[in-house]
């Protein structure tokens, strides 16, 4: 039996395979069904939830993502104070068990075309699992991707200069330049992802900053580059669903490779 402390390794080699607990964000919000979406909404935020699982009558189980709140409620014009959580749930939620290792996470998601999972403990829901959680995961690293970036301010813009992102996912990334700006500080993003001819604009903020002076590596590790974690702020919902498909393929690719 495999205990939630174990590393699954793939018997063609030696490179592990991380369980789905250790790159999980432990705990999920439940909310009864008749909870306006509005009140929905200032849950996710209060909480910085990715999703919010719903429990409707006769124990019926849902999910609501951002996704959902823009696409069913926001983007028709309804009232958010009027209308249910129960009415724009998504169901069944897809769910993974806490031991299972990485790759069978990839395969679902990619299977499915969807950016998460609740994730279980013998059927209990005790946290979830994102695009981005398998991004930022550091076994799993993503191609490097050449960016044309500006700092916003005001009415101008400052000079393009190139720099490179890394950990790519539908919120957000890793920008790492040699003049890293302050956190709060507003950017315009340009890049191209692998092996596609569609270009991706963005804007994004930062959300942290750092470079060798404060954070020096340590002798046995490698060495830190000059960078900022960055927010996405305005991508539209097409490059959204390009970059997570891209990311769920990229991460597929890694794990079958092993």
């Amino acid at each position: 039996m495999t205990r939630a402390g174990d590393t699954l390794r793939h018997s063609a080699g030696d490179h592990p395979s991380p369980l789905v607990v250790h790159s999980m964000s432990p705990g999920i919000v439940q909310i009864p069904g008749d909870v306006s979406v509005r009140e929905a909404a200032r849950i996710m935020r209060r909480e910085h939830a990715p999703c919010l699982l719903v429990k409707d009558v006769h124990a019926s189980l849902g999910i609501i993502t951002h996704s959902d709140i823009v696409y069913k409620v926001a983007a028709p014009g309804l009232n958010p104070s009027e209308v249910d959580a129960r009415a724009i749930m998504t169901r069944p939620v897809e769910t993974i068990e806490y031991d299972k290792p990485g790759d069978d996470a990839v395969t679902l998601m990619a299977s499915k075309g969807i950016p998460l999972l609740v994730v279980t403990k013998l059927k209990q829901p005790i946290g979830v699992l994102t695009v981005r959680d398998l991004a930022f995961s550091p076994r799993r690293p993503l191609p490097r991707i050449a960016v044309t970036m500006s700092i916003l301010g005001g009415k101008s813009r400052s000079p393009k200069q190139a720099a490179t992102l890394t950990q790519l996912s539908q919120h957000g990334g890793v920008v790492e330049t040699a003049s890293p700006a302050p956190t709060g500080t507003r950017l315009s993003l340009s890049f191209y992802l692998p092996r596609s001819s569609r270009p991706i604009k963005a804007r994004a903020v930062v959300v942290r900053s750092w470079d060798d002076a404060q954070a020096p590596p340590a002798a046995s590790e490698p060495p830190i580059h000059t960078g900022m974690e960055v927010q996405f702020s305005r991508l539209s919902a097409s490059d959204q669903s390009h970059i997570v498909t891209w990311v769920l393929r990229t991460l597929y690719k890694q794990f079958g490779e092993q």
